[in-house]
């Protein structure tokens, strides 16, 4: 009982550094998506992180399983869509506004956990469900027709691919037969991929400045994988989503602090509903 406690707390302590690691990484993209376009600096981030994580696995003496090959390779592609989508939407969106919809993630484990883990949905789900996906309306508001519902539809898929390599992740962490390098290698490894065929032909010489800062995102991306991996092999993956919602407050203060953004009364109120009715739905399914 105690260790499994602990493995909890552990899992918790990992989730809060992941999403303080990963609000770093967003400000450095934010940084250099004035210039560089959402695909190439996904691309950066994957090729950087694969060298990096190729090396760890070389120094831990990590060794490539040869089981499950194809739930790897399909959390590789989950996870390289989800990336450069999320990178498109922290480019054209406020930090904020962004964090809060990629964080519909949770919502979207509890219905795919219940699909593809046939986890049940504790009693009244569905009512917080619908608060959720209202929340997350009022964000988007399509009844303005703007520019900004386009992006925000990027940052809801974004959420969608977060949570369906959520559900590999936690498929292959609880398997326990893969050191969580390999499983952060073959995301790295297959973003890189995604990333370089949507790339094309728009690719944009990096001056040494923007070099310097993609390198970063990449070596701090890592690190925050590292982290969510790890968090999601000590605790229940919605306890891990719902923790992750502390990103939301790291990317908000971000972007009031280095770039002057302030969250519209839209924002607000759907991001109370959103957080309060996924806090609210854990609960009920931890219960449960």
């Amino acid at each position: 009982m105690r260790s499994d406690l602990m493995k909890v707390n552990k899992g918790v302590m990992l989730a809060i550094l992941s999403s303080f690691t990963f609000s770093i990484m967003n400000v450095l993209v934010k940084s250099v998506s004035s210039r560089i376009p959402s695909n190439e600096i996904a691309f950066f981030r994957g090729i950087i992180g694969t060298i990096l994580i190729l090396i760890l696995m070389k120094i831990s003496n990590v060794k490539f399983s040869k089981e499950q090959k194809p739930l790897l390779l399909l959390r590789g592609m989950l996870g390289g869509l989800y990336m450069v989508t999320y990178f498109f939407a922290i480019s054209t969106m406020k930090l904020g506004d962004a964090a809060i919809l990629a964080h519909l993630s949770g919502f979207f484990v509890m219905i795919f956990a219940s699909i593809f883990l046939k986890e049940k949905l504790p009693k009244n789900a569905w009512i917080f469900i619908i608060i959720i996906l209202f929340g997350a309306a009022v964000i988007i508001n399509p009844f303005r027709y703007s520019t900004y519902s386009f992006y925000a539809i990027f940052g809801l898929l974004s959420a969608i691919l977060s949570a369906s390599a959520s559900i590999t992740i936690r498929k292959l962490a609880k398997s326990k037969k893969h050191h969580h390098y390999e499983i952060v290698f073959y995301f790295l490894a297959a973003s890189t991929i995604v990333a370089a065929i949507l790339m094309r032909n728009n690719f944009v010489v990096p001056t040494v400045r923007e070099f310097v800062l993609l390198f970063i995102l990449g070596a701090v991306s890592l690190l925050a994988q590292i982290f969510l991996t790890g968090a999601f092999g000590n605790a229940n993956a919605v306890i891990v989503e719902v923790v992750r919602y502390i990103g939301i407050f790291f990317n908000t203060a971000w972007g009031f602090i280095l770039f002057g953004e302030s969250l519209s009364m839209y924002s607000i109120i759907g991001g109370i509903l959103i957080v309060g009715a996924s806090i609210v739905l854990s609960r009920q399914k931890t219960v449960a």
